[in-house]
């Protein structure tokens, strides 16, 4: 990576970067962001900067003003050392401090686990429709401005809305789907992921599962229950085919629990789950 002085380098050539709106920013976004994967790599990268640079007022632009932009950024604010833009790290330095609050609040405080995001899901999903419908993404928000003590007006609030559902609403239906919702709240990694090295030994395979076992059992019943099965199932679900809705969510957790659930009381015991991972105890 070349040589950039970290931040002012950057912000001195490029201070117009951080005049874009919130609408600007999300028509960008939404055009690179194809795959609605959540970040941009590889030479996806150079021509988002060479968009940038022309939507901002830059003509007759060389590869070499490119290369300079993006290495600049990727030195400047690339956290992860990744070589990947995602879309929080644009977001939080493109944007005006107002109206990229809720990418800077989210960046620092990611969800833990698949619980979380589940139980949230299912706290504001409140048709039950397995969507979250453009009013329910605004009490969402809504709620999340009074936990960050943030005061906004009716007409911010539906800016906020209107600015998430260009971002992630990707058929663009007005209503956020199961994954949509997942990136918007920069939902961590997949936990089960720790379980598909399949050259590791039983016993690591049992030690891994006693991890996996008391990661979703969150209220430490002894028995995975309600939003946990949920959180267990879409995991489990997204290693196999990434992607589903919440009713597809649904139907695999009825089929799962009609196979391993022997009590029918709905929940996920220790064995039960050990079943479903092809982990003998």
């Amino acid at each position: 990576m070349a040589e950039v002085q970290k931040g002012k380098s950057f912000l001195d050539k490029y201070p117009v970067f951080f005049k874009m709106s919130s609408h600007q920013f999300a028509e960008i976004w939404q055009h690179f962001d194809a795959d609605g994967s959540g970040h941009i790599e590889g030479t996806e990268l150079d021509n988002l900067f060479k968009e940038l640079l022309g939507k901002l007022g830059s003509t007759d632009i060389t590869p070499e003003e490119v290369n300079f932009t993006r290495e600049a950024f990727l030195s400047t604010y690339d956290v992860t050392g990744d070589g990947k833009i995602d879309v929080y790290e644009l977001a939080t330095i493109i944007m005006p401090p107002d109206e990229n609050f809720l990418f800077a609040f989210h960046r620092k405080h990611p969800l833990d686990s698949s619980v979380e995001f589940m139980r949230m899901w299912r706290k504001y999903d409140v048709d039950c429709s397995g969507v979250i419908s453009t009013a329910e993404l605004k009490n969402f928000l809504k709620d999340l401005m009074e936990q960050a003590q943030k005061q906004v007006s009716e007409e911010e609030l539906e800016g906020y809305t209107t600015t998430m559902l260009e971002l992630f609403d990707k058929n663009k239906d007005g209503n956020l789907e199961l994954q949509e919702m997942a990136r918007l709240l920069a939902l961590r990694e997949n936990f089960l992921l720790q379980l598909k090295d399949s050259a590791k030994s039983p016993e690591e395979r049992k030690s891994d599962f006693e991890k996996v076992f008391a990661y979703y059992d969150e209220s430490k019943t002894g028995s995975l229950e309600g939003v946990e099965v949920d959180a267990f199932v879409k995991d489990l679900m997204d290693l196999i085919k990434p992607n589903l809705t919440m009713q597809q969510i649904e139907d695999y957790k009825e089929a799962i629990l009609k196979h391993v659930d022997k009590n029918k009381d709905n929940k996920l015991q220790k064995k039960e789950l050990a079943m479903c991972l092809g982990v003998r105890l």
